[in-house]
């Protein structure tokens, strides 16, 4: 089963060490993580990688990189994850082979349609709801669109965008897979907590909608 909890770590956000973040997440029980850093040198954020994927290894927690196929391959992350503006699904897949993964970014139904033609591992559909983790946003999207996304693929969908505790459950009950949280997160008083109330409201919304 796809990881129904997708963590993001962004240095922008973080008020504690990644490294640090991502053990805390991962003895919580999160399986899925991000790494994404839209401000540091190629450098940096390979260091980084790597310091993130040996801090993991023994917890079975997956890091995905965001944005670079290159840097996710010589630092053995688990898979990488491209936007709308970075390079083609099958372009990062000639980098990132399976079984490492690669995820792609959707906005709109035509971005969904033409993702689930790729070799893309699992889709990425938002925001759901108004975020302010990105400077420029895209439209809002909304719950129903999960709905229609889930009737043109069967590739695992996550969903991103403004996502809380208290909305989790819904979204998830309207078709993801998945939930790709950041700000809930990364600015919790106690992230233990929070990531263990996050799995733990995931898992329920997953099993009543797979016994509905």
């Amino acid at each position: 089963m796809f990881p129904p909890l997708y963590a993001i770590l962004d240095p922008s956000l973080a008020q504690r060490p990644l490294t640090e973040l991502a053990e805390i997440w991962a003895e919580a029980g999160v399986r899925l993580i991000q790494y994404r850093d839209k401000r540091s040198s190629a450098a940096q954020v390979c260091t980084q990688t790597k310091e993130l994927v040996a801090r993991l290894s023994a917890s079975g927690a997956l890091l995905i990189l965001n944005d670079r196929p290159d840097i996710a391959a010589i630092a053995g992350a688990a898979g990488v994850h491209v936007g709308q503006d970075d390079l083609p699904v099958d372009h990062a897949r000639r980098i990132c082979a399976p079984p490492r993964w690669v995820g792609v970014s959707t906005h709109n139904l035509d971005q969904v349609r033409a993702a689930a033609a790729t070799s893309a591992d699992y889709i990425a559909v938002g925001p759901i709801f108004p975020t302010a983790t990105k400077q420029n946003p895209d439209p809002v999207i909304g719950i129903e669109f999960l709905r229609e996304a889930r009737r043109l693929t069967p590739k695992p969908l996550v969903a991103i965008g403004g996502i809380t505790l208290d909305r989790a459950a819904d979204v998830l009950r309207a078709g993801a897979d998945s939930i790709a949280v950041i700000r809930d997160l990364v600015s919790a008083r106690d992230p233990a907590v929070r990531a263990r109330e996050f799995v733990a409201v995931a898992a329920k919304a997953i099993a009543d909608r797979n016994t509905s």
